[in-house]
């Protein structure tokens, strides 16, 4: 008995084994397109065969796909048809996660950089930051698209990240509660007179018309002076948005051109003149490891014409094109297909944008720190509704006193070097004069 089985055996691996031959035989001799796939249709069939759980030729013919497309590199992929509808959402609309742009990096699962006031960001989650398990599942064995679907999920329910963060010895658990992802993607702040701070949290289709709108409505009450485009942390997101978005400061003339593997394939990208006068306002951009893609195309139009001083950190360096397909049943593929170029015709991909002045963010002191140097010290007059000593000048009749505002962006400039130098800067740089 245990002979008959050890020969069913036998055969069985003889079988398995013998099989393949003839294909590297024919293969080694003529491997064109017709001959590589009669060699895929052979093991599809075989696998479905002699495969020790039952599965059926449609599912392995899609993780054949999956598999193929994840294997060209982190940004393309298969998108089934719940992926695909995410995807138009997330452009678009709100949707319910907790806000992170993710990447896959040899085999890794990166965080590119958390979304400005959404769960992840409030959860300290940083750019380069890791992702090990998900709920306790290793990221070793997901897809990008399957990681992504693990993390969103219905507002109000949790998901359970293990995160390394870099220069940490050990990782960590953060449970955080998934959200409504805000869809607003532009803040507008007055740092001084005359002067604001431009923040686009990621480029979505509303994002020009909102950066314009709020830029107007602050021209109405006090003339524009400078401005500081906050593009740290900014994830990318529509490309003809970082186009419309470049133009607003730019007058006409080259913002970015994509290039694929056929050299006529060229395709630029043009301003256009745009009626509100903000080409001539004194800019600076401040940049960082977390601006990508759409974000790295403007800081790159802006530094090529010489527009605008960049401050910061060099930025992520995602400078591929994605082109979504959609398919008869719903599904699709997100395939990269070019790379994005500046003006001065410099790859943004694996390179990323230097700034002209590179100056690292330096955290506040926090109270570990306070041994060290104690700058945020709280007194009694710092309370809200504290007593006065009796001796204080009084405000003249009439005064009106200082906006809370403004203690507001003081203590916010304290703790953001990097904003405070960007603020500075801007100050000192001419007005632009207007040539025709």
């Amino acid at each position: 008995m245990r002979t008959g089985i050890w020969f069913a055996c036998f055969v069985m691996l003889l079988t398995l084994t013998v099989a393949p031959a003839p294909l590297g035989a024919a293969a080694s001799g003529k491997d064109d397109q017709f001959e590589a796939l009669r060699r895929f249709s052979q093991v599809v069939d075989m696998v479905e065969t002699h495969y020790v759980k039952k599965v059926t030729k449609a599912e392995l013919i899609q993780n054949s796909i999956k598999g193929m497309l994840e294997q060209l590199d982190p940004h393309s992929a298969f998108l089934s048809a719940d992926d695909f509808k995410e995807l138009q959402v997330s452009s678009s609309g709100a949707f319910y996660g907790i806000g992170i742009e993710i990447s896959s990096e040899q085999g890794r699962l990166v965080v590119v950089t958390p979304i400005e006031d959404t769960p992840a960001h409030k959860a300290g989650l940083k750019s380069g930051d890791t992702i090990l398990e998900i709920d306790g599942e290793s990221t070793m064995e997901l897809g990008l698209n399957e990681a992504v679907k693990k993390i969103r999920g219905p507002q109000g329910t949790s998901v359970t990240l293990t995160i390394l963060s870099k220069g940490a010895q050990q990782p960590r658990d953060v449970t955080i509660a998934r959200g409504n992802i805000p869809i607003i993607s532009v803040k507008i702040q007055e740092l001084d007179k005359g002067f604001v701070a431009c923040r686009i949290t990621r480029f979505n289709e509303h994002t020009t018309k909102e950066l314009r709108d709020k830029l107007s409505d602050y021209a109405k009450k006090t003339p524009i002076q400078g401005i500081v485009l906050d593009l740290r942390n900014n994830p990318g997101g529509l490309l003809e948005q970082a186009v419309s978005v470049s133009e607003t400061f730019l007058p006409d003339g080259l913002i970015v051109y994509i290039q694929g593997k056929d050299p006529q394939s060229r395709r630029d990208f043009n301003g256009r003149k745009q009626p509100e006068n903000l080409t001539q306002v004194p800019l600076v951009t401040l940049i960082n490891a977390g601006s990508a893609s759409a974000a790295e195309i403007v800081a790159g139009a802006l530094q090529d014409r010489k527009r605008s001083l960049l401050i910061g950190e060099k930025t992520f360096g995602k400078g591929s094109v994605q082109t979504v397909v959609p398919l008869p049943d719903g599904s699709g593929i997100k395939l990269t297909t070019a790379l994005y170029y500046t003006p001065n015709g410099r790859s943004i991909q694996a390179e990323g944008i230097v700034p002209d002045l590179e100056i690292p963010f330096v955290a506040p002191v926090t109270d570990e720190d306070k041994n060290l140097k104690d700058r945020f010290t709280f007194r009694e007059k710092d309370f809200s509704r504290h007593l006065e000593n009796g001796s204080a000048k009084k405000p003249k009749k009439g005064a009106k006193p200082a906006p809370v505002a403004d203690d507001t962006v003081r203590v916010q400039l304290e703790k953001d070097n990097q904003m405070r130098l960007a603020l500075e800067m801007v100050k000192t740089l001419p007005k632009i004069r207007d040539i025709r």
